[in-house]
């Protein structure tokens, strides 16, 4: 368990780096605290972890002592008198070094059983971020379709102005009702997605799913990205894991070839011995003690010789794994890295064009003080910026979701 809790260390330093919020870094990483101390997966890893390395204890033992009682129905006349019973006690040992094998053995399997625990909860950290930026994007889509309903507000009373002066029509104020319409029914439609999304990130923490979920209220692409590290892609736990397979297969052969040793066996028998009655002599009904030692050889048995071979082609697939892995885990990275750099082009892009939707509602109001707005103009430019302000959350969310697989990558 202190191997668990150092670790835990050291996925915080991990959690700090996947995130520049404004003014609310600290929340995310009190969620990811919390998530990482209540997840039902975690536990599940965190249990198995326990019980394979309280395996050592069940292979370091010996086989069982041998007891054995024997009752002479029709006793049999020795020289020395009749024997009436036996006793016997026998224990085998196995090969020198054979036990400290088997504790390797296990030992390994629980290593390789530990680099779960790593893996579920790298991945629940990314889990409960890409789940939150999610939120955040959601919870930004909704304030801008609230602004951008005020706006088509603004815009239909001075169509309703207008009209009464002769210089737009009726139709020009419907158009802009059913455009407010849309967006409430937009805003609506992701009121339902984000209380479905609310849910699975409570899921992620182990809660209540009606728990409310507060998110920051800013969130910016930064100036810089940090730095990548391509070279700990090599020292991802789930490519270690495969390195910690490798070592106990080895260490399934090293306990192959001690169990392929003879066995060494020491005994007592005791065989007891009447008197004969009416003779004097000195082993009179003298008992009978006899020590043993027997060794047990595998001589006729193939299954050790079968086993290396299944160790080999076993550490050969585990290999194969490996490479095929870090093939797809350099794939996800390059990905993460292009997407990532393509968000922050079009954020700049949306940025951009952004401004100049503004200029353009700029002068159409300007238009208005002269009598001559267009509202089918009002309303194209309304549209333009309302599609720029949702691709430009977007971009956001998709910068940090692409930082939270890249941190999951290359984070040490």
């Amino acid at each position: 368990m202190k191997k668990i809790k150092s670790h835990i260390k050291t996925v915080f330093i991990l959690c700090s780096l996947f995130f520049v919020l404004i003014g609310n870094a600290q929340q995310l990483e009190t969620l990811i605290d919390e998530a990482l101390t209540n997840n039902p997966e975690i536990q599940k890893f965190e249990l198995q972890y326990k019980r394979a390395s309280e395996k050592v204890n069940e292979v370091n033992t010996i086989p069982n002592t041998e007891f054995g009682v024997g009752y002479f129905v029709s006793e049999p006349e020795t020289r020395t008198g009749a024997q009436r019973f036996k006793v016997s006690a026998k224990q085998m040992l196995p090969w020198f070094g054979t036990i400290t094998s088997r504790e390797n053995y296990v030992s390994s399997l629980a290593d390789a059983k530990y680099e779960d625990i790593v893996i579920a909860k790298r991945k629940l950290i990314a889990s409960v971020s890409q789940s939150y930026y999610n939120l955040y994007a959601n919870k930004a889509k909704q304030e801008v379709l609230t602004e951008n309903i005020k706006l088509l507000e603004t815009y239909e009373t001075l169509a309703l102005t207008s009209v009464e002066v002769g210089k737009a029509s009726a139709v020009d104020v419907l158009r802009l009702q059913m455009r407010q319409n849309e967006m409430q029914q937009l805003k609506d439609v992701l009121q339902q997605q984000f209380l479905a999304e609310q849910t699975n990130f409570n899921n992620l923490l182990n809660r209540d799913n009606d728990v409310t979920v507060n998110v920051v209220d800013s969130l910016m692409i930064p100036s810089e990205d940090f730095d990548i590290t391509s070279e700990n892609l090599a020292l991802h736990p789930e490519l270690l894991k495969y390195d910690k397979l490798y070592q106990s297969i080895e260490q399934s052969e090293l306990l192959n070839q001690k169990e392929s040793s003879p066995m060494i066996g020491f005994g007592l028998d005791y065989i007891n011995v009447s008197e004969r009655p009416n003779m004097d002599f000195s082993d009179n009904g003298k008992d009978i003690v006899m020590p043993m030692v027997s060794v047990s050889i595998p001589i006729f048995n193939k299954k050790y010789k079968s086993q290396t071979k299944q160790n080999d082609l076993q550490q050969q697939e585990i290999t194969a794994q490996k490479q095929e892995r870090l093939n797809s885990l350099e794939t996800l990275l390059d990905k993460a890295i292009n997407e990532r750099i393509s968000a922050r082009i079009s954020y700049a892009t949306q940025t951009k064009n952004l401004k100049q939707a503004k200029d353009a509602e700029d002068i159409l109001i300007k238009s208005y003080e002269t009598g001559t707005i267009d509202f089918n103009d009002v309303l194209d430019i309304q549209e333009l910026q309302l599609k720029f302000q949702m691709n430009q959350i977007e971009s956001v969310k998709t910068y940090y979701v692409q930082s939270t697989i890249i941190n999951y990558l290359t984070q040490q």
